[in-house]
């Protein structure tokens, strides 16, 4: 949700936290600126039937049981993923600040790969921009600036919003290559010397019956060869007339190279006659032609056709600057052109000479971009194997190499090409990727020998610091208590693995065991939206007949990913609604409403989700519900998905206005707060309504570290009261008018917003009244008004992180341990704990807290902490490690910065 809490924008700031010592002061972070079923005795089986599906009649039959959820074994992941991240990113941010320029992309294009293994989505493009920035060459600037393109499809909108602002996003656009590639003057310069032999000042070439007639001295300038022939020893030096009919040259083209000797031109030459100039040139060694040519039939690359037809020329001519004009247009038309067979054909097949003139030395980088695209559209088809088979071929280190064999491993085994998947694992594992093993595992399971998987993943975990992974892989190859101790330890060291859970739960539904089955799903549902996850609880509230609870799930399948597929891919999700649905009763819009407004005031996001889905069918304003569509998904961490449905609320605004509102929070939440502002302002004027004043008023308090401005903040939420609006938006306008109050030190107009904001049912006010009663020196009241908030909560996860703010010690820990069964992503738990036992000297047990978290997250403030902790320890080593891991994170962060300087003086 939009707010000035840190609550509700999923920051982690405690101002008031007990706190140990002053260890948790050392990165506090920024603070806010302005601040019922019952389960059958026999539910075996569960059957629907629905006649009359689409324009014709049909039947559809949906049949299932416990015993048919099936939980795929979890996929051996194409990615580079290190038994110590924090040591390879601490190792890459040591090299960046030594390396020569040229090799700074290929460290990012690593640390993206690290970042990519985590799962680390913004920081993955954070690496790339950097790689982009830092790119040495042209052609690493057209291969990352594709890359960002691609990686950011879905935000291009963003480009349009900001040139209508006046702004630019760089990396959007097309590189100008022909500035960026100059022609070396003194590759022209051969042959400008005179001879006083020449019996005349003109030369006639003949080609066929026609003659064309130049200058004699103009021509020889063009290379050495003509300066040989026309002004050398040759006899054509004494002739007049020289026959140039079988050069394959026509007498247009001879006329054009004429013109250019003269003027240095070819601006109205035709393409075709461009073509044929550019292989006599090279033939003839003329470079200032030939270059002259390239630049000329490079701007006129501007579609894929023109790219794939220029390229062989290109390639076969060694016009660089035409080949990087062909890969740039061709690069930021992917993925669609690798659907193309002659596009693949020319990266699959061109050799070495070919591609050094087609991208320079950024051929691994080029194969490594193409691979990813490859694999998100088919990871088995054979265009994926043949680019990933040259990815292997141009791999120059070790940290190259066992990537690619690691990728090309995995397509070979989705496409059950067993041996040659055995001998590119082996590779990669002998190259240092210990991931790999997981590979060599599967093969040796479904050779039949589980035995020896069964060995390999042990020899794994008792010889490196185990990490969840390694525990679920050697689980699939054990039975009975001794799979479920090792998912549990899989859980333990990483709860962010999702299959642990999927297959206790469905264990569990093999025992008729529902209720516990649906607690087990829910454990993960609580911290991390899965469509896979919700596949299985739609399943399990089949089972018991809670078909509204089995429709909820699926309509939020839909809305994270309208074309997924259930039953192992069988059925589309939205067949499924379709039938559900048909057991659930039908709602009116009042009853969606009030609905909504239930779910969203108990902090149930998910349903809240539901319900705005099934008013999206009807012919309800659809702009207003995809925006409110997209705080519940930001708030559920699904940013791509709260992006689309920011995108489809503009598509489906009902006025100018409400559509500059909209773009206004697409730029603010992709960093843009001036162009965000610019547009509530635009809208404003236009119309005076809730959304803009909210918007204005969020924007300026978010992004401005003034607090002079929150008078104008303050008559920014008046103003956005004043207007019509449903009580969800008033509530929220209300509380974040009580931030800024108690920002301002004005506590009781703070208090009256949040006992308001409560009337209409905004329960998360109960945490700023909480907050109010803390700075009056009543954390009695304050912690009473948290556990009311926890009471009436669905999500409370970070009610109970807040709650441990009012209380003792030990009432903390108790919240805190809570927290982290709860939602085991949320750092501030750990660093709390880690501070206590800080306090009280045990050190090693601190460190081991903090390490149980940075394992399976790659979060600034753990490792800041844990710097400080190794630094305390004088343990240089550890301390400079984690600094430099930590600004891998956040190159940026002062405190870091100055806590790296310090510890970098000290090492040995």
């Amino acid at each position: 949700m939009r707010s000035f809490f840190p609550a509700e924008s999923c920051k982690e700031a405690h101002p008031n936290a007990l706190n140990p010592q002053s260890w948790l002061q050392i990165e506090r972070g920024k603070l806010p600126k302005l601040s019922s079923s019952s389960h059958p005795s026999s539910a075996s089986m569960c059957c629907f039937f629905l006649v009359g599906l689409g324009c014709g009649v049909c039947f559809a039959v949906i049949c299932f049981s416990e015993s048919l959820i099936k939980v795929p074994q979890p996929a051996i992941l194409p990615f580079f993923k290190p038994v110590d991240y924090v040591e390879v990113l601490a190792q890459i941010h040591e090299e960046l600040e030594s390396c020569p320029p040229q090799e700074r992309s290929n460290l990012f294009l690593l640390q993206y790969q690290v970042f990519r293994g985590l799962g680390e989505v913004k920081l993955m493009r954070r690496s790339l921009q950097g790689a982009w920035q830092r790119a040495h060459t042209v052609h690493e600037k057209i291969i990352f600036g594709a890359w960002l393109k691609y990686e950011k499809q879905e935000e291009e909108l963003i480009a349009d919003l900001l040139a209508a602002c006046g702004k630019c996003a760089k990396e959007f656009a097309p590189v100008d290559i022909a500035s960026l590639l100059p022609f070396d003057v003194n590759a022209g310069s051969e042959g400008r010397t005179t001879n006083e032999n020449c019996i005349s000042q003109n030369v006639t070439f003949t080609i066929g019956s026609e003659k064309i007639i130049c200058e004699r001295q103009k021509i020889s300038e063009l290379s050495a060869p003509f300066r040989a022939m026309l002004k050398g020893h040759f006899s054509e030096s004494l002739s007049e007339t020289i026959d140039l009919s079988e050069n394959n040259i026509s007498p247009s083209g001879m006329k054009a190279i004429s013109d250019f000797s003269l003027n240095g031109s070819l601006i109205e030459v035709l393409p075709n006659l461009l073509l044929e100039i550019l292989v006599f040139a090279n033939k003839y060694c003329c470079e200032r032609l030939k270059d002259a040519c390239d630049r000329r039939l490079a701007s006129l690359v501007s579609s894929k056709e023109d790219a794939v037809e220029l390229m062989e020329y290109a390639l076969d001519e060694h016009s660089t600057v035409l080949a990087a004009s062909c890969l740039q247009v061709l690069l930021r038309d992917l993925p669609n052109c690798l659907n193309d067979n002659r596009v693949v054909e020319i990266f699959v097949h061109a050799n070495k000479q070919q591609l050094a003139v087609m991208v320079g030395p950024g051929i691994f980088t080029l194969f490594c971009f193409l691979g990813e695209v490859s694999m998100n559209l088919n990871s088995s088809s054979d265009t994926t194997a043949h680019i990933l088979e040259r990815l292997v071929e141009f791999a120059e280190n070790d940290q190259q190499r066992l990537l690619a064999l690691h990728q090309l491993g995995c397509v070979r085994l989705l496409r059950k090409e067993y041996d040659e998947a055995r001998c590119l694992f082996e590779g990669a594992v002998n190259a240092g990727h210990i991931y790999s093993v997981a590979g060599l595992a599967r093969l040796d399971y479904i050779k039949g020998d589980k035995l020896l998987s069964y060995g390999q993943l042990n020899s794994v975990i008792s010889s490196v610091t185990p990490l969840g992974w390694m525990y679920q892989e050697r689980s699939l190859y054990c039975d009975g208590d001794k799979r479920w101790e090792d998912l549990e330890k899989a859980s333990n060291l990483d709860p962010t693995l999702i299959y642990p859970y999927t297959y206790r739960a469905a264990s569990l539904m093999r025992t008729q065991n529902a209720q516990a089955a649906l607690a087990e799903i829910n454990r993960i549902l609580g911290f991390k939206l899965s469509p896979e996850c919700l596949e299985v609880r739609f399943f399990i509230h089949l089972s018991l007949e809670d078909y509204k609870a089995a429709l909820c799930d699926v309509q939020t399948i839909l809305t994270l990913r309208s074309d997924y597929r259930m039953f192992e891919g069988r059925v589309a999700a939205s067949q499924l609604c379709t039938l559900v649905r048909e057991h659930v009763e039908r709602w009116t819009t009042a009853d969606c409403w009030a609905r909504l407004y239930d779910c969203w005031s108990a902090v149930d996001d998910i349903g809240s989700l539901s319900v705005i889905y099934q008013m999206l069918e009807s012919d309800a304003a659809k702009g207003i519900l995809y925006f409110r569509q997209s705080l519940l998904l930001l708030r559920l961490n699904c940013p791509e998905a709260a992006m689309r449905s920011l995108q489809l609320a503009r598509q489906h605004a009902s006025s100018e206005h409400e559509r500059l509102v909209y773009e206004g929070w697409i730029l603010y939440d992709t960093g843009h707060y001036e162009e965000g502002l610019w547009k509530a302002e635009e809208s404003i004027n236009i119309k005076r309504s809730f959304e803009a004043f909210f918007l204005k008023a969020y924007a300026l308090a978010d992004s401005s570290i003034d607090p002079s401005c929150s008078p104008t903040v303050i008559s920014l939420l008046e103003d956005a009261l004043k207007c019509p609006s449903d009580n969800l938006r008033k509530g929220q306008a209300l509380n974040n008018l009580g931030s800024v109050y108690v920002d301002c030190g004005k506590l009781d107009l703070a208090a009256d917003c949040y006992i308001n904001a409560l009337k209409i049912r905004h329960t998360r006010a109960h945490h700023g009244l909480a907050r109010v009663h803390c700075l009056k020196n009543d954390k009695a009241a304050a912690y009473m008004e948290m556990t009311e908030l926890i009471k009436k909560a669905k999500n409370n996860a970070s009610a109970y992180e807040k709650r441990s703010e009012y209380c003792d010690r030990e009432q903390a820990k108790e919240d805190l341990e809570m927290v982290t069964r709860l939602d085991p992503l949320r750092v501030y738990p750990y660093r709390y704990r880690a501070a206590v036992l800080m306090d009280d000297h045990k050190e090693e047990e601190a460190i081991a807290e903090l390490s149980r978290a940075i394992a399976f997250k790659a979060d600034l403030h753990l490792l800041h902490l844990r710097a400080a902790f190794h630094e305390h320890k004088e343990d240089v080593l550890g301390a400079l490690r984690d600094c430099r891991a930590a600004l891998s994170v956040d190159p940026n962060h002062q405190e870091m910065l100055e806590l790296h300087s310090r510890v970098n003086r000290h090492e040995p």
